[in-house]
């Protein structure tokens, strides 16, 4: 049986979800927008990703709080891991139903078409559900939204041996009372301190020098103090060499400078890269090139190398997946379906890591800027030194701004402190609209709030920090 839509899109997460509001609204609600779906609606974010690891973070946030203002009184309290994760679960359940099932009532071109889908030509697409097999063709434009999945790294005895990931994790019921996570990037720290924070001893392995390796140095090492200090045993430059798992407990054996170590654990997390979700789309029958990870490679305009196929996502080939860049690229992507000249800008993409304290950065690091410019100028202030960091006794992190030395342009801004990301907006806010240094402190800030660590950075190229008045500029 063959079909005809306006519109096909292959995903319906953040991508698709964007895509196929924005094809209706454009085209007042009459083109036909088929949302090819073949897992839960939603995608990623609400079902495996942000949601649920922002709750756990909040919980284990609460509990770890609660538990130091109480100080040395001695408590029983304990968390109830299984009704923890009994209420994650129904959190996401909720925002499910409420951001993406209930809304498609609202969207009568768009019908959501379950089942497993690959090309079969240029514009035409085959689509197993159920015992059925149907053939739809787009006559205006697809959209491929399809994402991507945890990808295990090569070690040996990992295929023999059961494992968490950051999709597998949210189906826990009992807590483990120790873990491995493998991977220092966003994922394994923020997962990481949260388990440690909720009793389970965690161990972080990272191959590379520093954890967050794509932060600023500064923020890398500040973090790594914090959760140190913290209790988890955070292990840089360290390689996993096997794992393998009897008797309940899994093992794996660890390769650093300091030579060979063998540790027992009761779950391992991986933590460690994606893989594009495009194995059985059969690409090449539509003409659409990928990279060597399986990602699409895309235009400025999500267009591939396809002109009437584009892609958004994180079955894109690019550097950063995060659930909001992933529906603006939808959006992009369906204003250029249907005649636009929308490009998307990778340059303000404001980055959050939801530890405690926050990482947040947007635009160049002081490398990238050395690289592009052969010369920058930066200053570091330390959240000590807020008026606010002072009021709630919250006082580790910093702050660093990177400007071009010449023309004072502010080029980026990152930052390690509670809250971060409540305003690295108007940091990508001062890029988008290349600020300079001086237009910083021409704006009046509010006080008292973290939120000033964007304001004393600029302020720290005119004096030290010590011998400036509050509020002062």
């Amino acid at each position: 049986m063959l079909r005809v839509f306006d519109y096909v899109i292959l995903g319906a997460g953040a991508a698709g979800f964007s895509a196929a509001v924005k094809l209706s609204e454009l085209t007042g609600d009459k083109a036909g927008v088929a949302l090819v779906n073949g897992g839960v609606l939603g995608g990623t974010c609400v079902n495996v990703g942000c949601i649920p690891s922002k709750y756990l973070i909040e919980a284990a946030k609460l509990y770890h709080g609660g538990r130091r203002r109480l100080g040395p009184v001695e408590v029983s309290t304990r968390v109830d891991f299984r009704f923890l994760m009994h209420s994650l679960r129904e959190a996401v359940k909720t925002l499910r139903a409420e951001k993406y099932e209930k809304i498609l009532q609202h969207y009568a071109g768009v019908e959501v078409i379950n089942g497993r889908a690959e090309f079969t030509g240029p514009d035409t697409i085959k689509i197993e559900h159920g015992g059925d097999v149907l053939e739809v063709r787009a006559g205006k434009g697809i959209l491929i939204a399809t994402g991507s999945r945890p990808h295990p790294p090569p070690i040996p005895g990992l295929d023999r041996t059961s494992y968490l990931d950051s999709d597998k994790i949210w189906g826990l019921e009992e807590q483990p009372g120790s873990m491995l996570i493998l991977g220092g990037g966003a994922i394994g720290v923020e997962i990481g301190q949260a388990m440690q924070r909720l009793g389970t001893e965690v161990t972080l392995v990272e191959v590379l020098d520093r954890i967050l390796p794509a932060a600023e140095p500064e923020i890398s090492s500040e973090l790594l103090a914090a959760l140190r200090e913290e209790g988890m045993d955070v292990r840089i430059k360290t390689r996993v060499v096997e794992v393998w798992q009897g008797n309940g407990v899994k093992k794996a054996r660890l390769m650093s400078n300091k030579g060979e170590e063998e540790i027992t654990v009761d779950e391992v997390l991986i933590a460690t890269g994606r893989r594009a979700n495009t194995d059985s789309l059969h690409l090449e029958k539509a003409g659409v090139d990928v990279d060597e990870r399986g990602f699409i490679k895309v235009d400025s305009m999500m267009r591939t190398s396809n002109p009437k196929i584009f892609a958004a996502g994180d079955v894109v080939a690019k550097n950063l997946m995060l659930e909001t860049l992933s529906a603006r690229e939808g959006v992009i992507a369906a204003i250029n379906m249907t005649g636009g000249e929308a490009e998307m800008d990778y340059s303000v993409v404001p980055v959050v890591t939801f530890t405690e304290p926050q990482a947040a950065s947007v635009g160049l690091t002081e490398a990238e800027a050395m690289q592009r410019y052969r010369a920058c100028a930066c200053r570091v202030i330390h959240v000590k030194d807020l008026a606010k960091a002072g009021i709630t006794g919250e006082a580790r992190g910093l702050a660093k701004l990177v400007i071009h030395p010449e023309t004072k342009e502010i080029l980026g801004f990152h930052t390690l402190s509670p809250h971060a990301s409540e305003y690295i907006l108007a940091a990508a806010e001062a890029l988008r609209r290349r600020a300079t240094v001086y237009d910083l402190l021409d704006m009046v800030h509010v006080f008292p709030a973290y939120s000033e660590a964007l304001k004393l950075s600029a302020v720290a190229f005119l004096r030290p920090l010590s011998l400036m008045p509050c509020c002062m500029e």
